[in-house]
C-alpha cells in the first residue's frame, strides 16, 4: 500500500474501479490518520516518521488548521459521501481530531522527535483549556464539535504528556 514515488499509502486499491468520476484523483489524498497508525505499527523508518510529520504540517497551513490532527488532506470534495455531514473538513473528511494527532505526538516521541512533539502537542492543549473540555472533533478554524467529553481525546492527551515527560527526564 506504500507508494514509493508519493512517499504516502494509498487511500484505497478498487478491485472493480473507482467508484469516484475520472475528474477526482484519490491517489492525492494524505490520510493522517492512517499514516499514523502505520507508524504506530513500525511500518515507517525515524525519516520517514520525520517526513511525515513535515507534510502534515504542510498540510495544516494549506488548509488553514489548528493541529496536525487533520484526519486526511485534502478532503474530498462537496457531495462525494451520501451523508451531508462529510462534507469538507467535517467530520472524518478533513476533521481535526486529536485523538489522531496526539497519537502522532506519541510516536514523534517514540522516534525521539522531541521538539516536534512538543510543537505538534502544544495547540492542542491550548485549544482544550480555551474551550474547557475535550472535544470529539474541531473544524479547521478551531470550532469544537462533538461531544466536550470525549475520553479518547483526553486519553490520548495524557499519554502524550507522560510519554513526553518521561523522555525529557532521561
Amino acid at each position: 500500500m506504500w507508494d514509493k514515488s508519493k512517499q504516502q499509502f494509498k487511500p484505497h486499491i478498487y478491485l472493480n474501479g473507482s467508484p469516484f468520476p475520472d475528474s477526482f484523483d484519490e491517489s492525492v489524498v494524505y490520510y493522517h490518520g492512517g499514516t499514523t497508525i502505520a507508524i504506530e505499527a513500525g511500518l515507517l523508518s525515524k525519516q520517514e516518521v520525520k517526513s511525515a510529520y513535515l507534510r502534515m504540517k504542510e498540510h495544516v497551513q494549506r488548509a488553514r488548521a489548528s493541529t496536525i490532527g487533520l484526519t486526511l488532506y485534502p478532503p474530498y470534495p462537496a457531495g462525494t459521501f451520501k451523508n451531508k455531514g462529510m462534507g469538507p473538513y467535517a467530520y472524518q473528511n478533513g476533521g481535526d481530531w486529536t485523538w489522531f494527532g496526539g497519537r502522532m505526538v506519541i510516536q514523534l516521541i517514540r522516534y525521539r522527535l522531541l521538539e516536534e512533539a512538543k510543537e505538534a502537542l502544544e495547540p492542542m492543549l491550548d485549544r482544550v483549556l480555551k474551550n474547557n473540555g475535550f472535544y470529539e472533533w474541531y473544524t479547521p478554524d478551531n470550532r469544537p464539535q462533538g461531544s466536550s467529553s470525549f475520553r479518547g481525546e483526553a486519553g490520548v492527551l495524557w499519554s502524550a504528556i507522560t510519554a513526553l515527560q518521561q523522555e525529557m527526564t532521561k
